[in-house]
């Protein structure tokens, strides 16, 4: 495992701020499409395009060979994993750099994605119906899904969280009662969380992470729940209005999400994932290394 360790802690609201704030300008990228550098001075890509690839046996890729251009499922509204700037048109985040990795180990730069907004709860269908090859945008490995889909991964391990007011006496989720109502995505591993552990507790669900915010901001919900990694993004964009409290209070460990049965395919990336621990490295340091979170690169799982 490759162990990363930055300065600060969750409650480091303000330094994340910065931090990710930063991050949200979108992702430069070289001529090629490969991702460069962490931010700073170094145009250096992160990653080069394969040349030659073979994947025998993989419907996925012979897919995406016949209609040379790979299809992703993507969150857009997720800053530092997953976002679209509205003014520039720039992807940029963790999960985003994390795709193009992927998708430049099969051969295909930037000019040949072709990314998909994917709401949570149509995830596992877009799969199915070979809408999409591959879906990276903080994607839960669970027993349920895997029923309909198989995971590559995991590449990244947070946590379940909880996003409130600035003012609000909310202090982690042993607060949360029949009277603090609870936003998340629909179809989200963390919705079904508090329905399961705190069925006392009131819910509210959107289509989109970032409605529960908005939700949040004008006071109609009390919390805003799902990964840490995900919720700090949204408390640097708001600082004085919103903060993340308490210590994870779940383990979530996010997978590729695939074509169920793609061995071939499955297996590549877990290898990708395996041996490029420096490319892993990279891409981490650039959109969330100064975010004041402590993660380890997670070993792929056999699944």
């Amino acid at each position: 495992m490759r162990k990363t360790r930055i300065t600060g802690a969750f409650a480091g609201i303000a330094i994340a701020a910065i931090a990710l704030t930063g991050c949200n300008s979108g992702s430069p990228t070289s001529p090629g499409g490969a991702a460069t550098g962490d931010g700073g001075d170094s145009n250096e890509a992160l990653w080069e395009v394969a040349s030659d690839v073979s994947l025998e046996g993989s419907p996925t890729f012979d897919a995406i060979q016949s209609r040379d251009k790979v299809i992703v499922g993507v969150k857009e509204d997720q800053p530092g994993l997953g976002f679209l700037d509205a003014t520039s048109n720039e992807r940029s985040g963790f999960d985003v750099d994390i795709a193009r990795w992927i998708a430049a180990s099969l051969g295909y730069d930037e000019d040949k994605i072709e990314f998909k907004a994917i709401a949570s709860a149509n995830r596992e269908q877009a799969i199915v119906n070979g809408d999409v090859d591959y879906y990276v945008g903080t994607y839960s490995i669970t027993d349920s899904r895997k029923q309909q889909i198989d995971f590559a991964g995991p590449y990244f391990i947070t946590g379940q969280g909880l996003l409130v007011a600035a003012d609000s006496d909310i202090a982690s989720e042993d607060d949360l009662n029949e009277n603090t109502r609870v936003c998340s995505a629909t179809g989200s591993t963390p919705i079904q969380n508090i329905k399961t552990n705190y069925p006392e507790v009131p819910t509210e669900e959107f289509d989109l992470y970032s409605a529960c915010v908005d939700a949040l901001i004008n006071g109609t919900v009390d919390a805003v729940t799902t990964d840490q990694a995900i919720l700090i993004g949204y408390a640097a964009q708001y600082p004085d209005e919103i903060k993340v409290v308490g210590e994870p209070f779940s383990e979530e460990k996010y997978g590729v999400g695939l074509r169920k049965g793609d061995d071939a395919f499955r297996a590549h990336i877990n290898e990708l994932l395996t041996d490029g621990g420096d490319v892993w490295q990279g891409i981490f340091d650039k959109n969330l290394g100064q975010s004041g979170i402590t993660v380890e690169q997670p070993a792929v799982d056999a699944y």
